[in-house]
């Protein structure tokens, strides 16, 4: 028996399921009701896919506008790897880059506010 999708009642399935079945919701709602496949969907899951991107995403999250050497500095990691991981986030659509002189200033994207909503309720969890 086939079910239909409605964003409105997500049907209860396995941890990976739900993520993607709750994600779907959320862009499909953000995008004016045009749902994304799920080769869309997985460009931004993998976007995510690291712990440092984690804690990137919820460190702009925090102090939109953060500027690269920052990031380096709150994370305490290599500058190489941090230039790498925020590549990374943009390159899936998930951080916004804005070119200012010197400097990068990093905000998140409405998809990427989207995850930082959904990883922070699974951070509660």
């Amino acid at each position: 028996m086939g079910t239909t999708f409605n964003p409105t009642h997500p049907p209860r399935t396995s941890l990976n399921t739900g993520v993607l079945q709750y994600l779907r919701i959320k862009v499909y709602n953000l995008n004016m009701n045009k749902v994304k496949t799920s080769k869309q969907m997985e460009r931004h899951l993998k976007g995510m896919a690291n712990h440092y991107r984690i804690e990137i995403l919820l460190l702009i999250a925090r102090s939109e506008g953060i500027i690269l050497e920052d990031i380096v500095a709150r994370t305490k990691a290599n500058p190489k790897t941090i230039g790498e991981h925020t590549r990374r986030l943009h390159q899936a659509g998930l951080i916004n880059k804005d070119y200012r002189g010197h400097f990068v200033e990093h905000s998140l994207s409405p998809y990427g506010r989207t995850f930082v909503k959904f990883l922070k309720s699974f951070q509660e969890k």
